[in-house]
């Protein structure tokens, strides 16, 4: 199994200048992330994104836009990482039960877009965030091209 491609989904939900994110262990460097995990079998990709959303925040979502598509061929094993934007159409945040979770997400709020490198966030992501996403629904090579 360890050489077959996983799919992970990430979800951007940006209202009045803030931006949802999860606390959890991401690297040494970075805490927070953009909400978000993998695709189960026999879903789709907007099945999971909404799944993943409501799971680790108590939001209800619907996909707005596709935003990037990159690959992490580092990971093991490699990753195609797809990023969506995001409306919210319900739910009230909280904690996830973190129940089955190897990595708990300890903490979910909505952070201005402004303090994202204080949140361990690179210059990168957070410029293409004040700048509305160029180039959306574009492929973008490496994840790291898009700061993330």
């Amino acid at each position: 199994m360890s050489d077959l491609l996983q799919v992970r989904v990430t979800g951007v939900l940006v209202e009045n200048n803030s931006i949802l994110l999860v606390k959890q262990n991401v690297s040494s460097d970075r805490k927070w992330s953009l909400p978000g995990g993998r695709v189960e079998q026999g879903e789709t990709l907007e099945e999971a994104i909404v799944r993943e959303i409501e799971e680790e925040t108590g939001l209800a979502v619907s996909v707005s836009k596709l935003l990037y598509l990159c690959d992490k061929p580092d990971a093991s094993p490699s990753l195609l990482h797809i990023t969506f934007l995001l409306e919210r159409t319900g739910g009230e945040l909280r904690l996830p039960s973190n129940e089955f979770d190897r990595n708990p997400i300890s903490d979910v709020a909505m952070v201005p877009i402004h303090d994202l490198v204080a949140y361990g966030f690179s210059e990168t992501f957070m410029t293409i965030v004040q700048n509305g996403f160029p180039e959306l629904g574009s492929y973008k090579g490496l994840k790291s091209s898009i700061g993330l």
